[in-house]
């Protein structure tokens, strides 16, 4: 019986230290927002967030979802450890044609908050994303 208390003491003790951790204390993002600019209808996009580990301990990402269906974070499934980088890959579908703003959220294991990161943009009809690459062009020839 003394066993199983004093394991139940430590458990709720680690949670406590655990619960007191802030995720910008144990990762860095690369960006905390990416901006697509205008990209055409029912194109996917894609972008790789850059998360470092800046502790000393192994982390381990226990989930990562995002604001809408339309917004699809990969998962990351082994530790990140001490000094390392890895990259988390978010594709955005590009269904519907308007700007857009979107989170992701990132929940590691031991910390209580996500940390969140934004991706945003314009969805244009094709022939509107063909109008926007004619004028882009047509800029860029200009500046030569």
């Amino acid at each position: 019986m003394k066993k199983i208390i004093l394991l139940a003491a430590a458990f709720v003790f680690t949670l406590g230290v655990f619960a007191q951790t802030n995720v910008d204390d144990v990762i860095k993002f690369n960006v905390e927002a990416h901006d697509f600019g205008k990209i055409k209808n029912n194109v996917p996009v894609t972008y790789s967030f850059e998360i470092t580990n800046i502790s000393d301990k192994p982390v381990v990402v226990e989930n990562s979802w995002a604001s809408c269906g339309c917004t699809t974070p990969d998962k990351i499934v082994d530790p990140i450890m001490p000094g390392t980088t890895v990259k988390l890959k978010v594709a955005y579908n590009a269904a519907a044609v308007a700007p857009f703003h979107k989170d992701v959220f990132v929940k590691l294991a031991g910390v209580e908050q996500p940390k969140t990161v934004k991706i945003s943009g314009e969805v244009l009809s094709a022939e509107a994303y063909e109008a926007y690459e004619k004028e882009q062009g047509a800029k860029a020839k200009t500046k030569s």
